[in-house]
């Protein structure tokens, strides 16, 4: 009897001996992406533009994905904060990133920016572009981009206009005003597009190069003039205002866009995924809905033309930045 016992032990040792190693040796199962609540950092403040069209996206992409999308407001450094955050994340597809025009600059801004756009981070998906509007008072004499040219030239180095912070697509598209147009306007910095508007209404600043959403409801009102669009072509939204370019300025453009990030590594599978969920979203009724309201151009396109938009981006605006000496330190 104790001899059977003890062969049926080795038996049974051996049985589970050989279990484990075929489990072992087995290729695990991938659980399904995604299987849990996905986060989209946005590295300004609540209430903003950028902030606006994270929502949108989040609210259309989780009903493509299956899951929730939450946004994460993490402001701070002109965006650095809330982009490193997302940089030293698991590349798992949980954590992504809502990436703007400072993506594209900030590197050449801060000579010290703790994490590399392009190393650091894998593209998904251009989501949209936009552009700005140069808005005066209108009890100013400025009616044109020819009279603010003049008046500028005027007037070197006495006209101002507003921005909503150092390297902002505000502040950039006045730099490259005074480049292309040989002018010399004064950037007067702002916390935000609101105080800024304010001071413009109130004659405390000249003109602003600030964003659709910004501006759109004060332009319909009354309160602001708007002069031009800074696209190189005219908006279907606003299409009795003039670009800077055919008003005056020959070769001058300049424009906002978002796009999705993920941290580097995160696998192909997962990319691609999400890039077709952002392509769904921005088809929904929600966004395009938005998009009218922002002045936005979507597009949806591939992690690649994301890519390539960045670089082509940051060889335009490079020389912009070192020829005004503009830093962020």
């Amino acid at each position: 009897m104790l001899i059977a016992d003890s062969k049926t032990k080795r038996f049974a040792l051996a049985l589970a001996s050989f279990c484990l190693a075929v489990f072992a040796g087995a290729p695990a199962v991938a659980a399904p992406y995604p299987e849990r609540p996905i986060r989209l950092v946005v590295p300004f403040a609540p209430g903003g533009g950028t902030d606006a069209v994270a929502r949108i996206l989040a609210q259309e992409m989780a009903k493509d994905l299956g899951t929730s999308v939450f946004v994460e407001n993490r402001p701070g450094a002109g965006t650095i904060i809330g982009t490193q955050a997302v940089a030293v994340r698991q590349p798992d597809g949980y954590t992504l990133l809502m990436g703007t025009f400072s993506h594209a600059v900030n590197s050449t801004l801060n000579a010290r920016l703790p994490y590399d756009p392009h190393k650091d981070f894998a593209p998904v998906a251009l989501i949209a572009r936009s552009f700005n509007l140069v808005v005066v008072n209108p009890k100013s004499s400025v009616r044109s981009i020819a009279d603010l040219v003049a008046a500028a030239k005027a007037n070197p180095g006495k006209m101002t206009f507003g921005t909503y912070g150092v390297g902002t697509s505000a502040h950039l598209a006045g730099e490259l005003f005074n480049d292309l147009a040989k002018v010399k306007l004064i950037a007067v910095p702002y916390k935000g597009a609101a105080p800024a508007i304010t001071d413009l209404i109130s004659g405390q600043i000249d003109v602003m190069f600030t964003t659709v959403a910004s501006a759109a409801s004060l332009v319909e009102s009354g309160q602001l003039r708007a002069i031009a669009v800074t696209s190189a072509e005219r908006s279907p939204a606003f299409p009795q205002i003039p670009t800077v370019a055919e008003a005056g300025v020959p070769r001058y453009a300049a424009e906002s866009w978002y796009g999705l990030f993920a941290p580097a590594g995160t696998p192909r599978n997962v990319i691609d995924r999400l890039n077709k969920s952002a392509a769904t979203a921005v088809q929904s009724d929600a966004f395009r809905k938005l998009g009218v309201n922002e002045g936005l151009v979507t597009v949806a396109l591939p992690p690649e033309a994301l890519e390539r938009y960045v670089q082509a981006e940051e060889e335009r605006w490079r020389r912009v930045i070192r020829e005004a000496g503009i830093t962020i330190e």
